[in-house]
């Protein structure tokens, strides 16, 4: 029995670093939206997490997201803002979903849970931006060029805080349901690969402790 725990837990951790190695490629594959300021941008590194979060537990989506940002913290531009804001929205995303998932694993709780996760992280991004992001951003480009990046777009946007509400904050939630809907067409197929063991060899396992055990 101990064997099998023991398989069981270094498949979860090669599983979850290579979720994490996924996201962390995901991340350099992105793009803008043009309803959106440039620096603004598209990607789907959400994805191994939520993956992750649903076949393994929550707190499973939430180590991918950690070792994501670990990984492109030596490539960063940001000082590490940005990773830590990509952190804090990933882990307010994934947990809750697959929290909600978790407790009956059926389709309707795995929308639940996403819609859940997609809507709490889009409410998170405006403090996260506000108080870390953007007062980072004012070290390379004045506040009253990024609000023009929005007016530009949208004349009406004067302060930060529209901006954030009337972009960002949709924008957040837009991302987020885009991983979700991903996760759904695809889960089916590769959630037997993160699960880990087939059943064939995990009952061999099993087997063989049990004729240890009476051997002895």
């Amino acid at each position: 029995m101990q064997k099998s725990r023991q398989i069981s837990n270094v498949r979860k951790i090669t599983t979850i670093a290579i979720m994490g190695a996924i996201a962390f490629v995901l991340m350099y594959i992105e793009f803008s939206i043009p309803i959106m300021p440039g620096f603004i941008k598209m990607d789907f590194s959400e994805l191994p997490a939520v993956l992750t979060s649903f076949a393994l537990g929550p707190w499973y989506g939430a180590l991918v997201c950690l070792i994501k940002n670990l990984l492109h913290l030596p490539f960063t531009t940001t000082a590490g803002v940005g990773e830590l804001a990509n952190f804090i929205l990933g882990v307010f995303f994934t947990v809750p979903a697959g929290y909600i998932y978790k407790i009956n694993r059926t389709k309707k709780n795995a929308l639940i849970g996403s819609l859940v996760g997609a809507v709490i992280m889009a409410l998170i991004s405006f403090p996260s931006n506000y108080f870390v992001v953007y007062p980072f951003y004012t070290n390379f480009m004045p506040m009253e060029a990024i609000i023009g990046a929005y007016s530009a777009i949208l004349p009406s946007v004067k302060t930060l805080p529209q901006a954030l509400l009337i972009f960002n904050v949709p924008f957040t939630f837009f991302k987020a349901m885009a991983n979700v809907l991903i996760t759904f067409l695809i889960y089916k197929r590769i959630s037997p690969l993160i699960l880990g063991i087939a059943k064939e060899n995990t009952k061999k396992v099993v087997k063989e402790e049990i004729v240890k055990e009476e051997n002895q």
